[in-house]
């Protein structure tokens, strides 16, 4: 099956989806031939652009919000999305708060909100995703986005690293014991992907100067963009993915698998280690 309609006949709720990666995540499950319902808190005007352009693909769509930071509104949010399309086959979990503070100023409020927003809700959505998923017995899979700041450290990140965290754990344990009722879960890891919070909250950001740091920084010279990860997200998504389960699938340019020592990767080391015990050094 071709990717172009590897989601075909597929039901899908994408959350986060204002903006960013979740608008474009939903857009590319349309692009592969799925209906998708696109979830948001905040960011209504480009969730509701989504739905129209989704439309315009021969596609339903629709937009439902709801706050994250409560207990019982990701139920609600499964039950719109259940009753609209009649049934999810595919969920993605992207819906999520980044957030820095050193570790001493953080507040019982902020870690609250992060833990309800990045971690609980996700937990409570999947349950009924997948409860329903399991009662018509069709299966499903389960992508849920996470990041790199789940496997490596960054200071001022205690609190948003332990929610990343617990997403990589959960997924791996969710998936081994979903996996034999037809359920498959895995996990999406992005590291620099450029969106728009970028340019709100980074004094001085601009495109220029962000490309020319990646070239830097990033082992493959660019950063990451929002289709990079949607790509994934949709393979996970589909058969083609059929014997892949638990997984955490990091979406770097490379960056965590660069020894961080290391300040310039692109030039020849004059360093000669080994020399006087292996051949030839």
């Amino acid at each position: 099956m071709s990717s172009a309609n590897a989601l075909a006949g597929k039901k899908a709720l994408v959350t986060g989806s204002g903006t960013g990666i979740g608008r474009e995540i939903a857009l590319e499950f349309a692009r592969r031939g799925a209906d998708v319902v696109l979830h948001y808190a905040h960011s209504e005007e480009g969730t509701k652009s989504a739905v129209e352009e989704i439309a315009r693909m021969g596609r339903r769509a629709a937009a439902f919000r709801a706050d994250f930071d409560s207990a019982e509104e990701p139920a609600r949010l499964a039950e719109e999305a259940i009753g609209f399309l009649g049934g999810i086959d595919c969920l993605v979990n992207n819906a999520g708060i980044t957030f820095n503070k050193p570790f001493l100023a953080v507040t019982r409020a902020q870690f609250d909100t992060m833990f309800h927003v990045n971690i609980r809700a996700q937990f409570l959505l999947t349950q009924k995703i997948a409860g329903d998923m399991l009662r018509r017995g069709s299966g499903g899979a389960i992508c849920n986005i996470t990041s790199i700041h789940g496997v490596q450290g960054a200071p001022e990140h205690s609190v948003y690293a332990a929610t990343k965290g617990a997403i990589v754990a959960y997924t791996r344990a969710l998936a081994v014991e979903l996996a034999h009722k037809g359920i498959r879960v895995n996990a999406v890891a992005p590291g620099w992907v450029t969106v728009e919070n970028y340019y709100k909250v980074l004094p001085g950001f601009n495109e220029a100067d962000a490309r020319e740091a990646a070239r830097k920084a990033v082992p493959v010279a660019r950063y990451g963009l929002p289709i990079d990860i949607a790509r994934i997200a949709a393979f996970l998504c589909s058969e083609d993915a059929s014997y892949i389960v638990g997984q955490t699938i990091v979406a770097d340019g490379g960056t965590t698998s660069l020894m961080s020592l290391i300040s310039d990767f692109r030039s020849e080391s004059s360093a000669r280690f080994g020399k006087g015990y292996l051949p030839g050094v």
